[in-house]
């Protein structure tokens, strides 16, 4: 059990019959009434994010939730497979628990959500920013400049992504996972 003073982002919590994960939280202390504190939960298994308001010094169940590292392996019709680099275990997960699961590449290091006492995958989480090579995109036109237009790019995992014109092929870009933006260019050795 926790209350709303231990509230902070990435706080799994038992919520409407589900897990959530917290990803916002402001306490509020208003001129008038009792304190009270707004989050953004995000659930789990669905991928929902919801809007909730707590009295301040409510009591919340807490899961048990363990980041564990793996690496991705590969992808099947079974699912993406994943190893756990401490203890080389493989499991497998469906392709809905892998979010942004076009952007990961043989060799990534994950995160997975494990829940401590089921031992069960509850889903993974990708790095904030993810590097990877351009394998097509149109060449940019000199002289179109204005409002830093952008191009579609398809990168090495088959994602297409937003670029400026100056990238080419073959080029190694950064990411970022969770909006598919192009972020900046990664130089090479």
């Amino acid at each position: 059990m926790a209350t709303t003073s231990d509230f902070r982002n990435g706080l799994v919590i038992e919520y409407n019959n589900g897990l959530c994960i917290i990803t916002e939280f402001q306490h509020v202390k208003p001129g008038k009434g009792p304190a009270f504190v707004r989050t953004k939960l995000k659930n789990i298994r669905t991928g929902k994010v919801l809007d909730n308001t707590f009295t301040a010094g409510v009591s919340v169940v807490t899961a048990r939730v363990e980041r564990r590292k793996h690496q991705f392996i590969y992808s099947d019709d079974m699912g993406f497979h994943f190893m756990n680099t401490e203890t080389f275990e493989q499991i497998n997960l469906p392709a809905d628990m892998v979010p942004s699961n076009d952007l990961l590449k043989e060799g990534e290091n994950v995160d997975i959500l494990i829940h401590a006492e089921e031992e069960t995958p509850l889903m993974v989480e990708l790095p904030m920013y993810v590097e990877l090579r351009v394998s097509y995109t149109e060449p940019g036109l000199k002289g179109d400049t204005a409002n830093s237009p952008m191009k579609p790019a398809e990168v090495e995992t088959g994602a297409t992504i937003k670029v400026p014109l100056f990238i080419e092929n073959d080029e190694l870009i950064k990411v970022n996972t969770g909006t598919y933006e192009y972020d900046s260019r990664v130089k090479e050795n």
